[in-house]
């Protein structure tokens, strides 16, 4: 009987056939096929595994499909497959069993699908080598690892720089850098400008030597890298092309001496009516003439304000003079600005002649004046010494010949006044403004080469083509030589007071000199903070409460101003809780862009000699935006101290009210111990906080007066030399002899 077929739908066609083909007749049993015998086995001393390497004493790692594997564990080896073979030591090229290029000579891996095996456990990557070396070679803190100097090695960093700057200098990660810093104590993001104080704190702590390279070397490499270099440029030029040039002379002081009625009766022009309060505000920069030895020669004057405000630009003053003229008054005599001034001057190594004014006055005494200038280093000529001393009167011209006169002889005898005119000018911006009807106006010195009108110049961070010039009385100048002070109109933006200026080939270059000049302003100015607070102190007082912050947006009408005016606004005292911050300071008028900031920023606009558009002024109205004007500086710095001051917390102390000796002590089951006093000084007032001092020992504190009688009445206050009784409430360890002292909290005034 045949058997039954079954579903051939997915069979193939062999099943299918001999599913339907008749049964067979049974035959005898085949006989299996020899197995050949394994081969003999190596004596244990020379026995070597399959896919092994002569001389190889380590075992290979062993996984699936292994050729210990490939035995029954019976013993029996296994058939070979129909048809194949079996390959001696197992396995073909990289694939388990060994036999090829596996892991080891002999391709011993132990991999899963014919793969590789990881590497030993006993053998490190080279980044693990690496990864250790850094760490063991760096500093951990907060858990991160930064390469680390030997205590010698020298970063040099801009002003302003970043994090990640230094980061780039050390070849670390900004991140890291940022962690180590937090653990320092200060938070601060990879890309936030930094202060000189917090680089070194984080220099110190891995070891380098921080170096912030000064503003002028800052200045002097970006120049070289438009192959501009001032230095080789003077160290290259001959003798033969040398001209004489007019002195410079800087006029400085102290306030109210009289440096500018002296400078308009050398100019015989009056300069002083303009001067709000008859404080001068700007540098002014005036040439005159003055016979000498039969020659008419020029002198370039420099008057700096006498107000220790506008410090910075008087030493602006001394870097760019050739002669400093110390005008002291014959009344008063050495003031701190005097002093000042004189630093100044004997910093630059610029040699001084003194001009002793008001000598007409009353109570003038000039010989106190040379006798005390003698203590900082100014001996007169007629006490030995090599300083001229000239007695003046502004007032009546006496003495200014006089005065010229020695001016010439100290340039003629100690100083080379020589430069070239014959190359593109250098010079520096003395001060500068935004007129409304001329744009940008800068009164630059012209130091060396010769300007002329239509020469590309770069002044800080502003730039342009020279458009016209003009001299001190307004008149139009085509070429200004060295030592001539000139007004240029075409300039981009209002340089800054002191900002050097140079000619250019192509107005690319002082474009893109420019530009770089303000990126690196931009750097260190925000880097430049009020008052830094420590994490732990601002974490504390933000949870207090205690952060204050006064925001201030200043403009004036000259850039010397406005940095005098946030100089002077930098130095005021406060305390740490209150912070000022300068977000924006400019030349001109209030715009309506300021009062869009000081909206945003809930800021105060301080306007030193200028007033808002009417644009600005209706949405300052519109805003609520504070807009306070100045004509001078006195009154600014005052009004914002007091704002300062107002916004601090209340601090108050403890004071001594009265003080009753205790004379009798009664004791009540009601009312408790009550102490017979007399008032020996102040006044004992009722709920008055107290205190009980026994023998210099203060033995009960915190206490209250309670109740306060005189016999039997009840009274508020007992004056001194009055005897009363006191209650203390629950407090009854008095005796007789103990003091009573009451105290009470009053505000401390600010200081």
């Amino acid at each position: 009987m045949g058997t039954k077929p079954r579903r051939a739908t997915t069979r193939s066609r062999a099943t299918r056939a001999w599913a339907s083909a008749p049964p067979r007749e049974p035959q005898a049993p085949v006989r299996p096929l020899p197995v050949p015998d394994p081969p003999a086995r190596r004596p244990a001393s020379r026995r070597r595994r399959p896919g092994r390497a002569p001389g190889r004493l380590r075992p290979a790692s062993r996984g699936r499909g292994s050729s210990r594997r490939s035995t029954r564990r019976s013993g029996t080896p296994r058939r070979p497959a129909a048809g194949g073979f079996q390959r001696p030591a197992g396995g073909f090229a990289g694939r388990p069993g060994g036999g090829g290029r596996g892991r080891g000579p002999g391709g011993g891996t132990a991999g899963a699908f014919g793969r590789g095996g990881g590497k030993s456990k006993s053998r490190k990557s080279k980044r693990t080598k690496r990864a250790e070396f850094e760490l063991r070679e760096a500093p951990s803190l907060g858990g991160v690892s930064v390469p680390r100097g030997d205590g010698s090695t020298v970063v040099r960093l801009r002003r302003g720089a970043s994090i990640s700057d230094f980061a780039d200098k050390i070849d670390a990660s900004p991140g890291n850098l940022v962690t180590v810093l937090f653990h320092l104590g200060e938070m601060a993001t990879a890309t936030e400008s930094l202060d000189e104080a917090t680089f070194e704190v984080l220099g110190t702590e891995l070891g380098y030597k921080i170096q912030v390279v000064s503003p002028e070397d800052e200045d002097r490499e970006l120049l070289e890298g438009f192959d501009i270099d001032l230095d080789q440029e003077l160290e290259d030029e001959d003798d033969d092309v040398l001209e004489i040039r007019p002195p410079v002379v800087t006029v400085m002081g102290h306030v109210d001496h009289g440096k500018t009625r002296l400078l308009d009766a050398i100019r015989n022009a009056n300069v002083i009516e303009g001067e709000a309060g008859g404080i001068t505000q700007h540098i002014g920069a005036y040439q005159v003439w003055a016979p000498h030895e039969g020659y008419e020669r020029a002198i370039t004057f420099i008057d700096t304000p006498g107000h220790e405000a506008f410090t910075a630009m008087r030493a602006r003053g001394a870097q760019v003079t050739d002669i400093a003229i110390l005008v002291v008054a014959a009344d008063d005599g050495i003031m701190p600005q005097t002093v000042e001034a004189l630093n100044h001057a004997q910093a630059a190594n610029v040699p001084i002649v003194v001009a002793v004014n008001k000598v007409d006055k009353e109570g003038a005494n000039p010989a106190k004046v040379r006798q005390q200038l003698t203590e900082y280093g100014l001996v007169a000529e007629e006490y030995g010494g090599d300083v001229m001393f000239v007695d003046v009167s502004a007032l009546t011209g006496k003495g200014v010949n006089d005065l010229l006169e020695a001016v010439l002889l100290t340039a003629d005898a100690g100083l080379d006044l020589r430069s070239n005119p014959n190359k593109d000018a250098r010079g520096v911006a003395i001060e500068a403004r935004l007129d409304k009807g001329r744009g940008a106006v800068a009164t630059v010195l012209i130091q060396s080469g010769t300007l002329r009108v239509g020469d590309a110049i770069v002044a800080g961070t502003a730039y342009g083509r020279v458009r016209a010039m003009m001299d001190e009385n307004g008149d139009a100048v085509h070429e200004a030589y060295p030592s001539r002070p000139v007004q240029v109109q075409g300039l981009s933006s209002v340089p800054g007071a002191g900002d050097t200026f140079l000619v250019t080939e192509e107005d690319r270059t002082a474009r893109q000199i420019a530009e770089k000049r303000e990126a690196v302003e931009r750097n260190a100015q925000l880097a430049k903070a009020r008052k830094r607070i420590s994490l732990e102190d601002f974490t504390r007082a933000l949870e207090e409460g205690k952060v204050e912050s006064l925001n201030l947006i200043i403009k004036g009408d000259v850039s010397g101003a406005v940095e005098a005016l946030e100089e002077s606004l930098m130095k005021i005292e406060v305390d740490d809780s209150v912070q000022l911050r300068i977000i924006h300071r400019g030349v001109g008028a209030v715009t309506e862009s300021d009062v869009n900031l000081a909206t945003i920023d809930n800021a105060i606009i301080i306007g030193f000699n200028v007033r808002p558009d009417p644009k600005a002024r209706a949405r300052a109205a519109r805003e609520g935006v504070d807009i306070r004007f100045y004509s001078v500086i006195y009154s600014a710095l005052e009004e914002i101290e007091s704002s300062l001051t107002g916004m601090l917390k209340p601090e108050f102390e403890e004071v001594q009210s009265g003080v009753a000796e205790i004379r009798e002590v009664f004791r009540s089951s009601k009312f408790g111990n009550i102490a017979g006093v007399i008032v020996r000084s102040g006044t004992i007032t009722r709920n008055a906080k107290a205190r009980v001092i026994r023998d210099g020992v203060v033995v009960g504190d915190s206490l209250a007066i309670e109740s306060l009688r005189r016999f039997k009445d009840d009274v508020s206050e007992v004056r001194t030399d009055f005897e009363a009784g006191i209650g203390l409430g629950k407090f009854n360890d008095i005796q007789i002899g103990d003091e009573i002292e009451t105290i009470e909290m009053k505000e401390k005034p600010r200081v």
